[in-house]
């Protein structure tokens, strides 16, 4: 397939481009294979036009036209028949709804240039193909392609957790991707536990998802692995392997919790279906809590929901929120929250291992244990550390970024496999931002980044659905890395949190409902306009990064004070 086949009309003039809190712009509109171009008009002698818009068209989400003002001429030299009529004094609106969020409003001259665009903008942004999206033809000059890929191997976290225990092992059992197909080639199992009973394990979990190691908690040494639902049917098979695999984790008289993240019902409705549950005769070390948390289908219109509600201008505080409770988005945020402070409880507190699973364990399990370790552990705070665990439990944890992101929220299409689960861990993420200000080194930047880049990428760190699909399209050999992107040094300070005071402790959250708030900064980002919070960080980031190094720890250390100690903050005052 050749783009231009799917370019009806390339370039149009005199285009009025129009975007919530900016002023519009006229100019010329041009469609290329991957991006759609605004240049506004020259201010006269010949000066080039500024660039008013850079869309990547995979960002668009939905396309709606409209058009008005209809007429039929006879071009002039025609001799009158009906198929020299053309259509005069015709133009059209086409309004595009971006995965980011963004809406933007193109006026066009002409109603079949308006049709043309249209059809065009549609058909490149449903191009499903992994190979012909623009991650495979973009090349920065400041990077190069092998940057970035190879920030945060698997042997480097082991040797971290090896430094302190010898109960583990790197298993390189799904080298060819054979044991399971969406399972990095290597993974951390316990160390007791051979090859082969691996791949014996692996037929009995769906997916061929069998338990393994997913963070290691130093202070007490317990671990939290994940795994998919076990395929024990409705006549209660067992796999001895598997019984073993978990037992290994627990020495005698220990206990470990296994965190299903459905309802006691959908897993027993799965045994049916040949899925289900770890028996307690087969696994009497184990207990298990059900924690349902929505994937899938109700997630993804819960969703689609809160935006109609963010961009519904016209109603009633009391409407406004009605509509924010009945979307149940910040229920899902509260749930989620709540079952990785679980997670993290039973390893802090009760000193106990933790097995985490759903059904297929590539959405709700991997939210839970990516939150987890959060909460618990100081290093994936950093911003190379959260890098790091995105890498490791999202990415090469096989979460299948390709069907989750393929829609957003404004998408006219039939549902299918989409859901925001990642946009829900980054909400969750933002909560604990919000409520430990000084305890992450990043900022809201790097999540609204990390939201964009995952639904529409120059980049191909979120291309793809797990590390097999991305060998297959060789990712890694033809894309650029986001990571190399945002670790470079003019980038990284970018979304860098200035008051970020490293937190060696446990943070445990609030999940009252009072302390889950709607995240304004995604939600409201193109409705209303941030200047005077821009401004206030910058102000910030100012006072803290001053150029006499003791001046930037007493700056720092004072608004520290200042805004969590709510008497400094009278005292300020006064």
């Amino acid at each position: 397939m050749e783009f231009s086949e799917l370019i009806k009309t390339a370039t149009v003039e005199s285009v009025l481009l129009s975007c919530a809190g900016l002023p519009a712009v006229k100019g010329t509109l041009c469609i290329t294979s991957h991006h759609l171009l605004l240049s506004s008009c020259p201010g006269g002698d010949a000066q080039p036009g500024t660039v008013e818009l850079w869309l990547l068209i995979r960002n668009v989400d939905a396309v709606e036209k409209r058009v008005q003002n209809l007429g039929w001429y006879q071009p002039p030299g025609t001799n009158g028949s009906p198929r020299d009529t053309r259509l005069a004094g015709s133009s059209g609106t086409i309004t595009l709804r971006c995965k980011d969020l963004k809406v933007l409003q193109l006026e066009i001259p002409g109603m079949e240039e308006c049709l043309n665009i249209a059809s065009s903008i549609e058909a490149l942004s449903s191009v499903d193909s992994v190979m012909m999206m623009y991650p495979f033809f973009y090349r920065p000059q400041s990077l190069k392609l092998e940057e970035g890929w190879h920030l945060f191997p698997l042997e480097q976290y082991f040797q971290q957790i090896a430094s302190q225990t010898s109960q583990w092992r790197l298993s390189d059992v799904n080298r060819d991707f054979t044991t399971c197909p969406t399972y990095p080639p290597a993974v951390i199992v316990p160390a007791a536990v051979d090859d082969d009973a691996l791949r014996k394990a692996a037929r009995f979990r769906q997916g061929g998802r069998f338990p393994i190691l997913s963070y290691y908690h130093p202070k007490n040494g317990t671990a939290m692995l994940r795994s998919s639902q076990p395929l024990t049917g409705p006549n209660r098979k067992r796999c001895r392997e598997d019984e073993m695999l978990l037992g290994t984790v627990l020495d005698e008289g220990e206990r470990g919790f296994i965190i299903d993240t459905r309802s006691a019902q959908a897993a027993k409705q799965a045994r049916m279906t040949g899925g289900g549950t770890e028996p307690k005769s087969s696994y009497p070390q184990w207990r298990r809590l059900h924690r349902p948390l929505e994937r899938g289908r109700p997630l993804q219109e819960s969703f689609i929901k809160l935006v109609e509600a963010c961009n519904d201008t016209s109603i009633s505080m009391d409407r406004w929120l009605s509509r924010l409770e009945s979307c149940r988005w910040l229920s899902h945020v509260k749930a989620a929250l709540s079952t990785a402070c679980l997670a993290a409880q039973c390893m802090d507190r009760e000193e106990a291992s933790v097995l985490v699973h759903g059904a297929e364990g590539t959405d709700t399990t991997l939210l839970v244990t990516a939150l987890a370790q959060v909460i618990l552990d100081p290093s994936c705070r950093t911003l190379v550390g959260f890098q790091g665990l995105l890498e490791r439990e999202w990415i090469e944890a096989g979460h299948p970024f390709h069907l989750r992101c393929a829609r957003s929220a404004y998408s006219h299409a039939r549902l299918k496999q989409e859901a925001p689960l990642f946009l829900l861990f980054l909400d969750c993420v933002w909560q604990l931002s919000r409520q430990f200000p000084f305890s992450l080194e990043f900022g809201e930047r790097l999540l609204l980044t990390l939201f964009d880049n995952a639904y529409a990428s120059a980049y191909g760190t979120f291309l793809c659905n797990n590390e097999k699909e991305r060998c297959l399209c060789k990712v890694k050999e033809s894309t650029h890395s986001l990571w190399a992107w945002l670790n470079q040094p003019g980038e990284r300070k970018k979304y860098l949190n200035p008051l970020y005071s490293p937190n060696a402790l446990v943070i445990w959250p609030s999940v009252e409902p009072q302390s889950i708030q709607l995240w304004q900064g995604l939600f409201f980002r193109w409705i209303r306009s941030s200047q005077y919070l821009d401004e206030a960080w910058a102000e910030i980031q100012r006072l803290v990064q001053g150029n006499d190094s003791p001046a930037k720890e007493s700056a720092g250390n004072r608004l520290s004070r200042s805004l969590s100690d709510p008497a400094a903050r009278t005292e300020n005052e006064r």
